[in-house]
């Protein structure tokens, strides 16, 4: 049986190789675990430039947790108008927003004391 951690980094990158599949934008991980009252232990959140991309992300991020990581979202919230799709796995929360939602609500901002992460697309 494995780990938790183990699960949890392997949802990770599958979720970080979905977003890139598609050619999501400025990849960030926020890491959530030191604070008590946390509703998740990471953030990946991310853009896309059109709707038709956010919906194409979230489909790339669903496809590869699933196949790669055997997981699928406890729930999924915003797939009406793909303005800000929110997966949530339990331990990881994905948030794909087109670009200027993303710069409206600025989430990073609201998290500037956790540990953020820029990620990197591995194929390139």
């Amino acid at each position: 049986m494995r780990k938790r951690s183990e699960g949890t980094e392997l949802l990770l990158k599958s979720v970080v190789k979905g977003i890139y599949e598609k050619k999501g934008q400025n990849v960030l991980k926020v890491d959530l675990r030191r604070f008590e009252n946390r509703i998740t232990d990471y953030f990946i959140i991310c853009h896309g430039s059109s709707v038709t991309q956010v919906d194409a992300i979230c489909d790339s991020v669903e496809d590869k947790a699933r196949l790669e990581a055997g997981e699928k979202p406890l729930h999924v919230e915003g797939l009406d108008n793909c303005f800000w799709v929110l997966l949530d796995y339990g331990d990881v929360v994905v948030h794909i927003f087109l670009e200027e939602y993303r710069d409206f609500y600025n989430l990073e901002s609201l998290w500037a004391d956790a540990s953020i992460e820029a990620m990197k697309d591995n194929k390139k």
